[in-house]
């Protein structure tokens, strides 16, 4: 599935949810049921600067695609990156490098967060790019 396939399915997704409440619980739920990383991948090393909560990123290219884990240790950071998660894994890294789309605006869900978790959401985005620049 393409990046632009998987932004409409993201943005169907979240549709129903037109309250920024309702969309926060939204991701909360969905942080709840997503998979935790395992203690070996939770260490600083793997940490993104930048977010007020601890949040951790892992990628590895396998055949021809960028696969990403993360996990958090707040659950609207870890709902939110579950998001990013699901636009990233499974693209090939041309097509995340040629990537524009500012994916949390576009969602509507960036508006309503603090800077700093903003911030730390952003460099996980740059994250993810730049480990697909690496793999080209």
């Amino acid at each position: 599935m393409s990046l632009k396939e998987k932004h409409d399915e993201i943005l169907a997704e979240l549709e129903p949810f037109e309250d920024p409440q309702d969309r926060f619980q939204y991701l909360i739920d969905r942080a709840k049921s997503a998979p935790a990383l395992d203690a070996e991948h939770r260490v600083p090393a793997n940490l993104v600067e930048g977010c007020t909560s601890q949040l951790w990123l892992v990628c590895r290219f396998e055949n021809g695609v960028c696969r990403i884990d993360i996990d958090a240790d707040a659950v609207i950071t870890k709902g939110i990156a579950s998001l990013i998660r699901d636009y990233f894994n499974g693209a090939k890294p041309e097509e995340i490098v040629s990537d524009n789309v500012d994916f949390l605006a576009s969602a509507g869900i960036d508006q309503h967060l603090s800077p700093n978790r903003r911030n730390g959401l952003s460099n996980l985005v740059g994250k993810i790019h730049t480990f697909a620049k690496s793999c080209l």
